[in-house]
């Protein structure tokens, strides 16, 4: 497998994922903000995709930058409902598995990027990198604001904390 076949196998894995935690979410918050990862690793595969194929015009389209400022708005409606919302510990699990992902897919993009010798292609893996390093931003805000709630504690001593 070659080094195209092997991240448009990542991206597609990371797909299925996110839609599968869509699909487990009983929030509509965290299923738009799955079904926005999971439409970006379509992006980067298909990108990635045309990178195989040759095609010299291949580049990432700009919504990408919209993705933290959607994230940002549901967790901000979020944060405001945060008391009716039921969050368990397994499922900050499966955030955490796709932390671990979306870590591994930077280090592979990182690696890449080094490895190839078109410098068209060499920018797309940066690029690529840094898009996934806004994923991991997500996942761990993800799993810190549902985590948070069995860890945090609410006791005069502690109000030195951040606020929750």
């Amino acid at each position: 497998m070659n080094i195209y076949d092997y991240a448009i196998q990542m991206e597609k894995d990371g797909e299925a994922y996110y839609r599968e935690l869509g699909r487990k979410s009983n929030h509509e918050g965290l299923q738009y903000i799955f079904t926005l990862l999971a439409d970006e690793e379509v992006t980067h595969y298909t990108i990635l995709q045309e990178m195989k194929d040759a095609n010299p015009d291949a580049t990432l389209s700009e919504k990408e930058k919209d993705l933290l400022d959607s994230a940002k708005n549901i967790f901000a409606e979020m944060k405001e409902k945060v008391a009716e919302m039921d969050f368990d510990l397994p499922q900050a699990d499966f955030y955490r598995k796709a932390l671990d992902t979306e870590e591994k897919s930077i280090a592979y993009y990182l690696e890449m990027s080094e490895k190839v010798e078109s410098d068209e292609h060499k920018a797309i893996f940066k690029k690529l990198a840094a898009e996934e390093k806004k994923h991991k931003f997500l996942m761990e805000y993800l799993v810190d604001f549902i985590s948070r709630p069995t860890t945090w504690l609410e006791d005069a001593e502690f109000t030195h904390l951040d606020e929750y």
